[in-house]
């Protein structure tokens, strides 16, 4: 019976990193509230990386096309800037042997290396991912005491609310990859970072920074759910290290991996639906729910130690 319920636990707690990574309603927050609720507060870094696989491969599935395509235009960007280098280095060489008589290097241009909408996509997700790693990396140990009682998880779900009432009175932009800066990237990926704090949502948080800074509608919401691919490679191997100590068996990661599953199934299903919540403005009905949770949390955060005490 207790090996069901840990089960039933796993599969609960998918469904909640499902909706709520690709929802604006923030999984970091939820995920430390219910475990709380649930019991499960000392559970290990393996269920969140299995967790992160699943919703990650909800990522993969619904934008596999265009992953492809930046896949293939990264490798375009680095060969043709390996050979930017190369010809630089051959006219150095030539420059400085003094043969100036030859022209052989004079008329060979270098490569324009960001010649495409999908090249220019590829190093603004780049820039995004700086900020982002950096504040991941050096405020992790604040992150994770963050989540270990309801009062940050509820402050912050109430900031989120805030975000998503402004996210729908935001004019409609025009920005594709070619007219964003990578000024406004770097400020999308200080917004992602920021919202590593538990009841921050990411998706809601990157996605109205993006429309603050110009960004059409439907392109920001692609830009949010394929700029969170690094993130949470970045997020899952940084937690990783601490899996070989946790003394994990067989049933531990059936379930887990039950719970990876879950998520993508749910987290494919969500991603789906938010570009219609983003375009028809309905971050709204989010923003209620998420100030409502918030509330609760502060209330029985104030209830504990008021009973403690």
């Amino acid at each position: 019976m207790e090996a069901f319920l840990e089960l039933l636990k796993s599969i609960f707690l998918g469904v909640i990193q499902g909706v709520t990574e690709f929802l604006p309603i923030s999984s970091s927050g939820h995920l430390a509230i219910f475990k709380q609720i649930l019991g499960m507060e000392e559970i290990g870094n393996s269920f969140d990386i299995f967790l992160h696989i699943g919703t990650l491969a909800a990522v993969f599935i619904c934008y596999w096309r265009d992953i492809w395509k930046l896949f293939l235009e990264g490798i375009g960007i680095l060969a043709d800037s390996f050979s930017n280098v190369v010809l630089f280095l051959r006219k150095l060489v030539w420059s400085l042997s003094r043969k100036t008589s030859d022209e052989k290097y004079n008329n060979v241009r270098y490569k324009r290396v960001i010649n495409s909408a999908y090249r220019k996509f590829v190093m603004l997700v780049i820039v995004s991912t700086i900020p982002t790693g950096l504040i991941g990396f050096f405020g992790n140990d604040v992150i994770e005491m963050a989540g270990q009682n309801l009062l940050v998880p509820g402050i912050c779900l109430l900031i989120t609310a805030t975000l998503l009432l402004i996210s729908d009175n935001l004019p409609d932009g025009d920005k594709t990859p070619k007219k964003v800066s990578y000024a406004n990237a770097i400020f999308v990926g200080i917004a992602q970072g920021i919202a590593t704090l538990p009841g921050i949502s990411r998706s809601g948080t990157s996605i109205t920074a993006e429309l603050v800074c110009g960004f059409r509608r439907d392109f920001a919401v692609k830009y949010s759910f394929i700029m969170s691919i690094p993130a949470i490679i970045g997020a899952a191997i940084f937690k990783i290290k601490g899996m070989g100590s946790e003394g994990l068996g067989t049933l531990d990661y059936v379930n887990y991996i039950v719970g990876a599953v879950v998520a993508g199934v749910v987290g494919y299903i969500c991603i789906k639906k938010m570009l219609d919540f983003v375009k028809g403005k309905k971050f709204k009905y989010f923003a209620y729910y998420c100030y409502v949770l918030g509330t609760i949390c502060i209330v029985a955060f104030a209830y504990n130690v008021i009973k403690v005490n």
